[in-house]
């Protein structure tokens, strides 16, 4: 069975920093492409970031250069680093495997991990 546990969300101000944690069970993170979503209050869930087996990441243009996605494969865990955050970056934060040529997520969400900033 698929586990997938968010953490490290919280409260910050504005140009804040927080990293988040995706540790993962029944799958391993270092041969699925992995993303984290974010779904803001009244709007849709969306793909931030995603890396792939070979180490390739992508970024949304709304967090490039501040949100940076990078896993440790010896704890089989997920990270998002954000820095400069922003207001609208408020959301509840998950991570998810996802198909690697259909982005379409693969397993159950999480409970996911709230960030919220502050102006």
């Amino acid at each position: 069975q698929v586990q997938l546990v968010e953490s490290g969300g919280g409260l910050v101000q504005t140009g804040g920093s927080l990293r988040l944690s995706c540790a993962a069970s029944g799958i391993m993170t270092s041969i699925n492409t992995m993303g984290w979503y974010r779904q803001a209050p009244g709007k849709q869930r969306e793909l931030v970031a995603a890396i792939r087996p070979s180490g390739t990441t992508i970024h949304a243009d709304s967090v490039k250069g501040r949100f940076t996605i990078s896993r440790d494969n010896a704890k089989n865990t997920v990270y998002l680093q954000m820095n400069s955050l922003k207001p609208e970056d408020t959301a509840v934060y998950y991570c998810n495997a996802v198909g690697p040529t259909s982005w379409v997520p693969l397993y159950a969400w999480g409970q996911g991990t709230l960030v919220t900033v502050s102006s």
